[in-house]
């Protein structure tokens, strides 16, 4: 099943720029890039990091934890 996924661009404490779930309880930024919609984590975090490669970009650890690198 396709699942919207969201790029927060407000920078986490530990440096990361993190990848949600449209729906995520833990993304309450108004400051995002649309990712599409994609059936498997990995290839939206491919797609953010294709957007945006001097940024370190991860997983959200409770909504896109199968991706959660830090």
């Amino acid at each position: 099943m396709l699942k919207r996924y969201l790029l927060n661009l407000n920078i986490q404490s530990n440096g990361d720029y993190d990848v949600h779930k449209e729906g995520c309880n833990n993304f309450l930024s108004s400051n995002f890039v649309e990712l599409g919609n994609h059936l498997i984590c990995e290839s939206a975090l491919r797609k953010a990091k294709g957007l945006y490669t001097v940024r370190k970009i991860d997983s959200c650890k409770y909504c896109v934890l199968a991706c959660h690198t830090s």
